[in-house]
């Protein structure tokens, strides 16, 4: 079972660029984010195609989309606990496994509110799982989480030292996400490789190499016991008008 988060900046500019790239990836389910679209402005062409398409949209800004392969036995739209009229996080159930495709706020913009809204989401994200993990359900929250846990999570310089995405209360947010006992799915499998799934598209970040890891997949124990694989797609980003994110795509052995 393969599962691909996509930050795709702008699913109309783009929906050719995920046409191909499903066709060629074929994974079981892809979770997009920063549509900027509405729903009934998500592009026809992944509409019309072999995926079952969930789309939860929002003008101009923010917004996810899952694609699957499988018709989704459930459907879920927004997180309790995070009450801003934002199209941030959009969850489907097929067959035993709940994925939840999740577009975390930024934190830079606003000032002290645009922050505040950042810990929100993490908050509402992590009694979102607790429920989970009490039910015993298996999932896998996986996106633009606009968080570098740690420093090895970017490249030297790359950010300033007060950006929202290395503040110690974003990183304190993340960490208590993962001690309700969620894996860290990227880092697990490389953890001596930086895995930057952003470049900037100023100041030459893609050929300097100069990214960011913020796009990330949280596993409940059942999955991450299931996970094989964790890749990054960067042939993707280099090319020409593509987003500033990269594919990044989690692979599963089925269930004994």
């Amino acid at each position: 079972m393969k599962i691909t988060s996509w930050n795709v900046n702008s699913v109309r500019q783009r929906g050719t660029a995920v046409t191909e790239w499903l066709a060629a990836h074929q994974p079981d389910a892809l979770c997009l984010q920063e549509l900027k679209c509405q729903d009934e402005q998500f592009p026809a062409i992944l509409k019309e195609g072999d995926y079952h398409c969930t789309v939860m949209g929002q003008k101009a800004y923010n917004g996810v989309a899952i694609l699957t392969r499988q018709k989704p036995e459930a459907t879920s739209l927004g997180l309790d606990g995070f009450d801003y009229e934002e199209a941030r996080y959009l969850e489907v159930v097929i067959g035993d496994i709940c994925i939840g495709n999740l577009y975390l706020p930024n934190g830079n913009s606003g000032g002290p509110a645009g922050f505040q809204k950042k810990l929100d989401f993490f908050t509402a994200l992590t009694q979102r799982a607790h429920q989970k993990l009490i039910a015993g359900q298996a999932f896998i929250f996986l996106g633009d989480y606009n968080i570098c846990p740690t420093d090895f999570d970017f490249a030297p310089g790359a950010l300033d030292p007060h950006d929202a995405l290395i503040r110690p209360e974003s990183r304190a947010a993340w960490r208590r996400l993962l001690h309700l006992g969620l894996t860290d799915a990227m880092r697990v499998l490389h953890p001596h490789h930086p895995c930057y799934t952003y470049w900037d598209y100023q100041a030459g970040a893609l050929p300097r190499n100069r990214g960011l890891r913020i796009d990330h997949a949280l596993l409940s124990p059942f999955m991450a016991d299931r996970l094989q694989a964790a890749t990054v797609d960067r042939a993707e980003r280099e090319k020409d008008r593509a987003s500033d994110h990269a594919p990044v795509t989690f692979s599963f052995l089925p269930a004994r």
